[in-house]
């Protein structure tokens, strides 16, 4: 598998690095549940995709779906609180964002999952991160994006208007209160033509 990535109008240093969070802003959705958003949290975007995309160890998954097993629509990897990131600069994002979000979260974020979007026909249904604590209780799903850009859909479960956010080209999003357990979220199929994109879920532990 290559790394399918063109250059972005958007990104084009070299040096991967993260910037300040002060600048991330917040929308209040309802329920208890709300998202912030930093555009381009992280520089050389691009650079990070092509080694993401080339030297994570990605895996095809198959899943039940009813009454049969189907493909998973995307790739996946998966780093453990004791496991080594893939990139320095991830293992730094990931303890930025635990000192900036300590007084809410009161807990640091702990595993990383990675998906990878290969092409507008991959893509993640409706769903809250509600395996394991995140049904009961509030918590935070830190999204580091790099590649270009795809939307993340969020919609309440209960019914209502949905909100859009494209992410890509180094963009954070971080839904928090309620956010995995009053609403859902997804990347929905597209038919326009796009590039690649990686996604790094952050989150702490006991949340899946």
């Amino acid at each position: 598998m290559g790394a399918y990535l063109q250059g972005s109008l958007f990104d084009q240093a070299d040096t991967i690095g993260l910037g300040p969070l002060h600048g991330v802003r917040r929308t209040e959705l309802r329920d208890g549940a709300w998202i912030d958003v930093l555009s381009g949290w992280l520089s050389g975007a691009d650079t990070l995709f092509a080694r993401l995309a080339t030297e994570v160890p990605w895996k095809a998954e198959r899943r039940r779906m009813y009454d049969r097993t189907v493909q998973v629509p995307r790739l996946l990897a998966f780093y453990g609180a004791d496991d080594a990131l893939p990139h320095p600069v991830l293992a730094e994002a990931r303890d930025a964002l635990s000192a900036h979000y300590a007084a809410e979260l009161g807990e640091p974020f702990a595993t990383a999952g990675l998906c990878y979007y290969r092409d507008g026909h991959d893509s993640v249904a409706w769903h809250g991160d509600r395996t394991g604590r995140g049904r009961r209780e509030d918590t935070m799903v830190a999204i580091l994006s790099v590649g270009a850009p795809r939307d993340l859909l969020l919609r309440p479960r209960g019914g209502g208007a949905t909100v859009r956010r494209p992410l890509g080209h180094g963009d954070l999003l971080v839904m928090g209160g309620s956010c995995q357990r009053t609403w859902e979220h997804a990347i929905p199929k597209t038919s326009r033509t796009t590039g690649p994109r990686i996604s790094v879920q952050f989150r702490p532990a006991g949340v899946r």
